[in-house]
């Protein structure tokens, strides 16, 4: 018998309430490297703690170990200086000044960079701002991905926008 599928609700097309929690994330489906950001990354809170152990899984099922992270501590809340993700120990570097994005590193050399979308934002400007962060040779600056938006919404929640956009978990 086929198992049913939940139905995208207005809230997202997120797991229901009690089931395990995927990463919101969204990669650039060719890898190129010939954009600013690699992909986009929506946590659900600013613990980073309790964010990054899920974000190391699906990133080092798909590209290889994670060995460090680089983020602005400003941004999250109690940051330490590394986090254990499936027995192996990740470093955490801490920079300043750039709280909308977050490197990954693979190896010695070879970094991904995010956009991270604020936890609080709402499923459109976040859909909207992931999906240009993890475009094919995409040059547009954080602060304008994250506004991207509400620029073409106007003013209010009631601006037409027309279906929302289905964010990959």
């Amino acid at each position: 018998m086929p198992v049913p599928l939940p139905y995208p609700s207005p809230s997202g097309p997120w797991p229901p309430q009690g089931s395990p929690l995927l990463p919101r994330l969204l990669l650039e489906p060719t890898m190129t490297r010939g954009g600013v950001f690699d992909g986009a990354w929506w946590p659900r809170s600013n613990r980073v703690a309790a964010e990054l152990p899920d974000l190391i899984t699906a990133l080092g099922a798909h590209f290889g170990r994670i060995v460090r992270v680089g983020l602005d501590t400003a941004t999250w809340a109690g940051v330490p200086r590394s986090v254990v993700v499936n027995g192996l120990m990740i470093k955490i570097n801490w920079f300043a000044g750039s709280d909308a994005t977050i490197s990954v590193t693979r190896g010695f050399q070879d970094h991904i960079l995010l956009l991270v979308v604020p936890p609080g934002t709402d499923a459109l400007t976040a859909a909207s701002a992931m999906a240009g962060a993890s475009a094919t040779g995409n040059h547009t600056p954080a602060a304008e991905l994250l506004l991207a938006r509400a620029m073409r919404s106007g003013p209010g929640p009631d601006a037409p926008d027309g279906p929302p956009t289905r964010l990959p978990i």
